[in-house]
Formats: structure tokens, C-alpha cells, sequence
């Protein structure tokens, strides 16, 4: 744990290095040039990613990276039918391909509000995300062996969920960075869930510089930061 001293330090020996690696970048680059659909997810688009997509334009000026932010599902979907060159998707640990570039992984657990009581043999409300929302098919589809979920709330955003759950409106499926407030973690009456992983996944294996320069750098970045901050 460190001092306020000691993250502000901290805070600018990140920013050290990431200059020190954007000058040696920028006198070794190739020439780059094209087109990038890059699929993201909400948890994704709220972090510090943003920084390393700015350092990449800088850098390469004639790539032009588009992106879409949706849920892990139908970024997946969008993968398989060519819509997007890469996707940077949450799957389960169990579900990683050979492939994919993993970029760091997060338990997924049961939450609820201290306030929020359940009694044995009535329905759990249950608070979740939309039904393109694999947390939630896993959740119907395996995590009901020894209790009915009940749905009381669904949205879209995590924001949404993280304020239902922290109202003891019910209980969620939330990964380690969403879990704040007085929420506490549920380890009976619901199977424990798999965990996480953010992987960077290819639409397709054909060669593409700038495609490859870019999964390089955020994954790089990543290493360094042992995951991607979100903001705010």
C-alpha cells in the first residue's frame, strides 16, 4: 500500500516510462498505413486504454483506429462475421484460445449489500446485465443448481449494476474492479463462478502490420501496469 507521497510518484514513473518508450518508438518505427476496426467492451472503453490508442496515433499518424463498445458476446458475433479486425472481450479463463493475447484475468463472484437478506427456499432477486450478457447465461444456465434467481433489475451498464446492488435491490455477478461500497462477496447457496480473462481475439489469422503493432504496444502496456486502470 502506498503513501499519497508514494502514489503520486508512482503516477509520474508511469508517465517517465511511457515517454521513454514513445522516443525510442518513434526512432524505430515502420512506416504504417490503413484501416483498424478494433472492438472494445464497456469495462475497456472506461479505462486508461484511451491513453495507449493516443500514443499509437501519435505515432502512426496514417493508421486510422475505429471502435465499437458493446457487450463481449456480440463483439464475438461481430469477430466471426468479419466486421472487426480485433476485439479486446472478457471470456471465462476456461474459454482462453491458444490465439487469443491474454491481457490480464479478474475473479467473478456473487455480491450483495449487507442489507439485502435471503432466506432459504424463497427466489434470489437477482440483478443483471442485458441478455447479451454471458455473466447471466452462465448464471441461468448453471448457477441455479441449488436456487432460483429471480430477475429484479436489468441495465446495461455496470455503473447501473454496481448502484442496484449497492441500494440492496438484489444480487449480482461482478468482476474484482466493481466490487466497492459495502458489497459483499456471497460464497453459499450459488456455485462459485469461473473466472475472467480480457484477451485481445483476431477476427482472422492474415498478416497485418499495423494490426500487430497495435496488439503489441497494449499488450506491452498492459504487462506493465498488470492490467488496464479505470478511470475515474
Amino acid at each position: 500500500m502506498f503513501t499519497a507521497a508514494g502514489a503520486d510518484l508512482l503516477d509520474y514513473a508511469g508517465r517517465i516510462l511511457g515517454l521513454h518508450d514513445e522516443a525510442l518508438l518513434s526512432l524505430s518505427k515502420t512506416p504504417l498505413a490503413g484501416r483498424l476496426l478494433l472492438g472494445l467492451t464497456e469495462d475497456t472503453a472506461c479505462t486508461d486504454l484511451a491513453r495507449i490508442l493516443g500514443r499509437f496515433k501519435r505515432l502512426h499518424p496514417n493508421v486510422a483506429v475505429r471502435t465499437k463498445v458493446r457487450m463481449s458476446t456480440v463483439l464475438r458475433a461481430m469477430l466471426e462475421g468479419g466486421e472487426l479486425d480485433a476485439a479486446i472481450v472478457q471470456v471465462f479463463s476456461h474459454e482462453v484460445r491458444p490465439s487469443d493475447v491474454v491481457l490480464y484475468k479478474e475473479g467473478l463472484h456473487w455480491v450483495k449489500h449487507p442489507e439485502l437478506m435471503t432466506r432459504q427456499g424463497e427466489p434470489i432477486p437477482f440483478v443483471s446485465f442485458d441478455d447479451e450478457c454471458f455473466y447471466r447465461q452462465w448464471a441461468f444456465d448453471i448457477g441455479q443448481e441449488n436456487a432460483v434467481l429471480e430477475m429484479v433489475f436489468e441495465c446495461s451498464s455496470a455503473a447501473g449494476i454496481v448502484s442496484a446492488v449497492n441500494a440492496a435491490m438484489g444480487v449480482a455477478l461482478l468482476s474484482d474492479r466493481h466490487i466497492r461500497g459495502e458489497m459483499q462477496i456471497m460464497n453459499d447457496r450459488l456455485p462459485a463462478p469461473p473466472s475472467l480473462a480480457y484477451v485481445i481475439r483476431r477476427a482472422r489469422k492474415t498478416r497485418n502490420p499495423a494490426l500487430d503493432s497495435l496488439v503489441g504496444e497494449i499488450e506491452r502496456d498492459t504487462g506493465r501496469q498488470g492490467g488496464l486502470a479505470l478511470i475515474g
